[in-house]
């Protein structure tokens, strides 16, 4: 199966939280395992933007796009029920992902990521209000999932002294292994708000190489 590619130029509309529902639920309905969530499907296009040493534009869509709904099923179109159900969900992959370039582009500040929040212990908390958490452990998980397409890539920006602190609350929290993996809520939220300025560090960052 042929997919198009990802063009810079293409329509940068953001998905509205309508469309961000749909896509979240026609992932979620897919007869799967392995489709991405909302917030796992964020991190990971933010991972294919981020990959080191090449362009996303350059790369196939089949060559990443499938991963998002779990692979293509042996009879086409599964695990879609239909070409048009498909279609749909491609485009609006590809609208979020370029939406995404050209926040961190043009207005970065602004930008936000697709984070779990759940609400704390309101024992300890100000006027009765329940402190809110933030887990970004899915979106990391997605973002690890691009890291995991072309590992050599990243590498050396795992263990560079500059990029790695940058990375590391990725792999804490999106491993599953990662160090916060039954961490406090506390702990994973400290780690989680790490990961805007992460993001717009790296970006700054490449598009200066």
């Amino acid at each position: 199966m042929q997919y198009p590619n990802y063009n810079p130029a293409s329509d940068n509309r953001p998905l509205s939280d309508d469309e961000l529902n749909d896509l979240d639920e026609l992932l979620s309905i897919l007869p799967t395992d392995g489709a991405l969530n909302i917030e796992a499907l964020d991190g990971y296009l933010a991972g294919l933007l981020l990959t080191p040493d090449r362009s996303l534009a350059d790369v196939p869509g089949e060559a990443w796009l499938p991963v998002i709904w779990g692979g293509d099923g042996a009879v086409d179109p599964a695990p879609f029920v239909s070409g048009k159900q498909r279609k749909k969900v491609t485009l609006l992959v590809l609208r979020h992902l370029q939406s995404i370039a050209t926040a961190w582009t043009n207005h970065p500040k602004a930008w936000e990521p697709i984070f779990s929040f759940a609400d704390g212990d309101s024992e300890t908390a100000d006027e009765d209000e329940a402190p809110e958490y933030a887990d970004a452990e899915d979106w990391a998980a997605g973002f690890l999932l691009a890291v995991n397409l072309t590992p050599d890539a990243w590498e050396p920006l795992f263990d560079s002294t500059e990029t790695g602190p940058l990375l590391a609350p990725l792999a804490a929290l999106g491993a599953e292994d990662g160090p916060l993996a039954d961490a406090s809520a506390e702990a994973r939220d400290e780690a989680s708000r790490t990961i805007p300025d992460a993001m717009l560090a790296l970006w700054a960052l490449q598009q200066k190489a």
